[in-house]
């Protein structure tokens, strides 16, 4: 079995004593492809030089909403506006990224984002939607899908995806909610990311969800090191726990963990392409 962790900051500190030994037995495991999801531009290059050591490995660019106030182009006093110039900062900044990947031996940098709307920070959310938009129509113009981040926004997210399409699809990132509207996001091109939320028996509307929805618009994720699974809570989460994930899908789903693993990367090569 090959699996594919769709979304995965292994580029982070808390990877930084044992990555090399972590990726080996990941890859041990069947864990061959690993996407790491931008956050900030400061990040992007951290990740490229990974994607270089080791085997298997991608990257996205983008910026997360989380980290917006954290940007040399952010000014609290005008919190609900990006002025045209600094949409095209930012845009350029995005461009150039996947610029340097094709410029090198091999395309790393492979989708736009992490990008979103997150209603559980004190940036404003209209300034989220106006960075979004940036995104999408970064993401148009280069031909790459979206890696998208939702926190207690469906609602607002899917009416702004309606409104600017985008045209090459993605992920939602930590998918969790209903039928309905994980329908609603299929609909609209998009794949879900499932990662350790089903894990825990409380969360019955994702995971009557995830047991309805096409295998075909599903992709495996940890969200590494953040998320853990059910029975991990205050662990670090890791890309090793992919096959758990993969493992109460399959039970789920009422399917073998091995069409889970082939399905789902096959689904995460071809939307990135990294085949």
């Amino acid at each position: 079995m090959q699996f594919f962790d769709s979304h995965c900051h292994f580029d982070f500190i808390e990877f930084n004593a044992d990555r090399p030994a972590l990726w080996q037995a990941c890859n041990v495991q069947g864990i061959a492809h690993l996407l790491m999801p931008g956050v900030t531009p400061d990040q992007w290059q951290t990740a490229a030089q990974l994607c270089e050591q080791y085997a298997g490995l991608f990257y996205a660019a983008g910026i997360h909403p989380y980290w917006i106030e954290r940007q040399s182009w952010f000014q609290a006093d005008k919190a609900d506006l990006l002025d045209s110039a600094t949409r095209g900062k930012i845009a350029a900044l995005i461009q150039d990224e996947f610029v340097i990947s094709v410029n090198e031996s091999a395309v790393h940098c492979v989708a736009v984002g992490e990008c979103g709307l997150d209603k559980m920070i004190s940036t404003s959310l209209e300034l989220q939607k106006q960075l979004l938009v940036v995104h999408i129509d970064v993401a148009n113009q280069l031909q790459k899908p979206l890696i998208v981040h939702c926190v207690r926004a469906h609602n607002e997210l899917i009416a702004l995806l309606k409104k600017s399409k985008a045209n090459c699809g993605g992920v939602i990132h930590a998918f969790s909610g209903s039928y309905e509207v994980a329908q609603q996001y299929v609909d609209l091109g998009f794949y879900l990311g499932i990662g350790g939320t089903i894990t825990y028996e409380r969360a019955h509307k994702t995971r009557a969800a995830v047991a309805k929805i096409p295998l075909d618009f599903l992709v495996l994720e940890t969200d590494a090191p953040d998320m853990p699974l059910q029975g991990k809570q205050g662990q670090r989460n890791s890309p090793e726990y992919i096959p758990q994930v993969a493992q109460v899908l399959a039970d789920l789903r009422n399917v073998a963990v091995h069409e889970i693993a082939a399905v789902t990367c096959s689904n995460a090569m071809r939307l990135f392409h990294c085949g």
